[in-house]
């Protein structure tokens, strides 16, 4: 009976769940809703909630001033093992709601075993997968909520990413369980929100995967094929840009927000267009603030070349047209500017797309910043005392988007062991505290292969030992991270050798008037040879 009844609620208040609100409850449908409402990231949650993240992190790693913080044996490290009727369950997550997972990541070599997903205390797992594999479960979803990793094998190797929305009113718990014929290295790292204890949330059962299928499936093929509407005032400037000179656009005054922005920047010399996508910066200022500033390149997610990207809030067409469908609001003004600091002309084309926003007291800006560290020290990844990498450092009220990692690797052998680490308002311990670079980034095994997805892509990778160029991009959604007034990402410089590597770093987020950063201007660096 207390089913039909949740049931019955969730039948009702479904239909009318869009964005999140106050007087609303958080479920399956509306975050669903929420997943592909463009302009939810731009305001501060109504419904307030922390990300945090539990993963395999070796448990060595206690703080930054004792050994043990670079440790590296980040698998098959669980809260605790459980006996439950008869068989010994090891916990991965157990934390108290109101909440919802948002991320699941995990890989292995060989899959035996039964994971569970237990909702609310109940004694019997909602969601059970006969396998270290979601993708071998009941869940069935298309590749967009549910993505194999690019090194995943039918068989063996390799694991998957879900990003299906799994809310609970009370409790989550989620366990392994293998005999000990079965066991082998597990990896895993669970994202999930903490929602104030007063919010209502429905609880996630089997049976809204058939009444939400038409939703899951319009969701679905969203975030593949990512809208371009056109909608409001458009603004279009094309020209040829000489060296260090500056071209703009003024858009409509009033309270608006970019939509679509289309840049397409083009070196006169073929050989110079990699040079010319870092050297030529766009920077937009809103409401009188500067708080965009990139290479061109590196703020389309591609990193160096222009290489193509297809992801749900930007695309690099094969063309090397750059569509960012960032929403970015303002109160009053906003100017973009496209600058060209290298010694030689381009060709430069930008079109914008604003339309009327609600400007409200919870609206952010939106903020790209970007830093560059030549010849980085890589240490390996067995050595006590290593270094972490700052991505970035935010100083005020905001919510994390996501980054671009561009690399340019010296060395002929796999340099991202490292582990990030993200440090939130006033924590003790990281917020997140992962299992290695790759994993970050939404796949496993030290790839350098090309793949594609709406939330994490790699659109460059030169060489099969990972020497020359790679990017990396991960960009949030429900996994975004709100902070009240502090946020720092760091990544550990581990590989499976000692040497050096280049990285250029582009950081995606929101932030309230007045939140500022620690990375200075680096015209220097976007405006230095690339290393070829």
């Amino acid at each position: 009976m207390l089913k039909i009844l949740k049931l019955i609620t969730f039948m009702v208040i479904a239909p009318f769940c869009g964005t999140v609100s106050a007087q609303q409850v958080v479920s399956l449908s509306s975050l669903l809703k929420e997943m592909t409402d463009t302009r939810a990231v731009t305001y501060w949650p109504e419904h307030s909630f922390t990300t945090k993240q539990v993963s395999s992190y070796d448990r060595k790693s206690v703080s930054p001033d004792q050994p043990g913080w670079y440790s590296n044996s980040d698998f098959s490290q669980y809260i605790r093992t459980e006996e439950k009727s008869g068989r010994s369950e090891n916990v991965m997550l157990d934390v108290n709601g109101p909440g919802v997972i948002v991320r699941f990541w995990l890989t292995t070599f060989k899959r035996a075993g039964t994971l569970r997903i237990y909702l609310d205390h109940q004694d019997s797992a909602t969601i059970k997968i006969p396998s270290y594999d979601l993708l071998k479960g009941e869940l069935a979803l298309g590749p967009a909520l549910l993505n194999p990793h690019s090194s995943y094998q039918k068989e063996e190797k390799g694991g998957s990413t879900l990003y299906l929305p799994i809310p609970y009113a009370s409790h989550c718990k989620i366990t392994w369980e293998e005999s000990e014929q079965e066991k082998q290295p597990r990896y895993y790292q669970i994202n999930y929100r903490s929602y104030t204890p007063e919010t209502r949330v429905i609880t996630f059962d089997r049976e809204q995967l058939n009444m939400e299928r038409e939703l899951i499936n319009q969701t679905e093929k969203r975030l593949w094929n990512e809208q371009t509407d056109k909608r409001g005032t458009g603004n279009y400037l094309k020209q040829k840009l000489p060296a260090g000179k500056t071209a703009s656009l003024t858009l409509r005054s009033g309270s608006s927000a970019i939509d679509l922005m289309q840049i397409k920047v083009m070196a006169q010399d073929p050989s110079q267009q990699e040079q010319a996508l870092r050297s030529t910066i766009i920077r937009i200022s809103f409401d009188g603030k500067e708080t965009v500033w990139c290479p061109v390149g590196d703020f389309s997610g591609s990193g160096v070349g222009g290489k193509p990207l297809k992801s749900w809030y930007r695309t690099v067409n094969a063309g090397g047209e750059i569509i960012s469908r960032w929403i970015m609001p303002y109160k009053k003004s906003a100017r973009i500017s496209l600058e060209n600091i290298s010694d030689v002309p381009v060709d430069i084309e930008l079109t914008t797309f604003t339309d009327h926003y609600d400007w409200k007291p919870s609206s952010l800006y939106f903020h790209t910043s970007w830093r560059q560290n030549r010849r980085e020290p890589i240490f390996k990844f067995d050595a006590p005392d290593a270094a972490e990498l700052n991505f970035i450092t935010i100083f005020g009220k905001g919510i994390y988007m996501g980054n671009s990692l561009s690399v340019f690797n010296h060395m002929h052998t796999w340099y991202g062991e490292g582990d990030q680490k993200i440090w939130v308002d006033g924590d003790k311990f990281p917020s997140e505290y992962g299992t290695g670079t790759e994993d970050y980034y939404n796949t496993s095994w030290a790839p350098v292969v090309l793949y594609q997805t709406p939330f994490a892509n790699a659109p460059r990778a030169d060489h099969e030992d990972s020497f020359g160029y790679n990017t990396f991009t991960r960009t949030r959604n429900l996994d975004r991270i709100p902070f009240h007034d502090f946020f720092k990402m760091d990544m550990e410089m581990l590989g499976w050798q000692q040497g050096e590597a280049d990285f250029a770093v582009t950081t995606y987020w929101y932030g309230a008037m007045g939140a500022t950063n620690n990375i200075k201007d680096m015209k220097a660096e976007a405006k230095a040879s690339l290393p070829k």
